[in-house]
């Protein structure tokens, strides 16, 4: 299937926007809601009919729209080097995960069974977030590269923080792989900068 320059751009914002979510999870232990609601319910579109689909339409990635735009742009006053990090492990994770069925299987046994109780408490009840993250921990964190988080100890050791973290990277990685469906790569971050920037002014 055909993806447009404007379908790469709405994933790959989407996984900076979970990066930026961490990165001010960690150092000011507070985010805006409604920009983590998509990117958790990102995690239970398994069947999407379309990427915008995915996050319940593109206006929700607009703090992820805006970081992307200045990483392509190199706006260096305004990049963040911990958010562009975390994006590109986050990439590099999703290629390992791609490669392993059985991890991949144990996650959506997990995410069944997370998406019941979602239904019953909403989607961002501290019980899912719990839950995510503990998938995250059994799955993609045991890989030999992680993400490493730098930030505040108090908002990293405080434990709703930690599943918070935990549960945004792991949306990220489901973000990472629609990236990766819709025909992105990590060379296109180097090489097709103006074409994602013009996906960007679709959005």
């Amino acid at each position: 299937m055909q993806y447009t320059a404007k379908e790469q751009a709405a994933a790959l914002s989407a996984i900076f926007q979970a990066a930026g979510l961490v990165e001010r999870l960690a150092k000011n232990g507070q985010i805006h809601e409604e920009q983590l609601e998509p990117l958790i319910n990102s995690l239970f579109a398994t069947s999407p009919d379309n990427v915008e689909d995915v996050y319940g339409g593109y206006d929700n990635l607009l703090s992820g729209r805006k970081t992307l735009k200045e990483v392509l742009q190199r706006q260096a006053d305004a990049i963040q080097a911990d958010i562009v990090r975390y994006a590109l492990t986050l990439i590099h994770l999703e290629r390992k995960l791609s490669r392993n069925r059985k991890m991949l299987a144990e996650i959506s046994q997990r995410l069944q069974r997370c998406q019941e109780q979602a239904d019953h408490f909403g989607i961002l009840h501290e019980n899912v977030i719990a839950s995510l993250a503990s998938i995250y921990l059994d799955t993609v964190s045991t890989f030999k590269t992680r993400v490493q988080v730098s930030g505040d100890l108090r908002h990293l050791q405080n434990s709703g923080n930690a599943d918070k973290i935990r549960a945004i990277l792991f949306a990220g990685i489901r973000s990472a792989i629609l990236w990766r469906q819709t025909g992105g790569s990590r060379w296109q971050l180097l090489l097709s900068r103006k074409k994602l920037l013009d996906g960007l002014n679709q959005l």
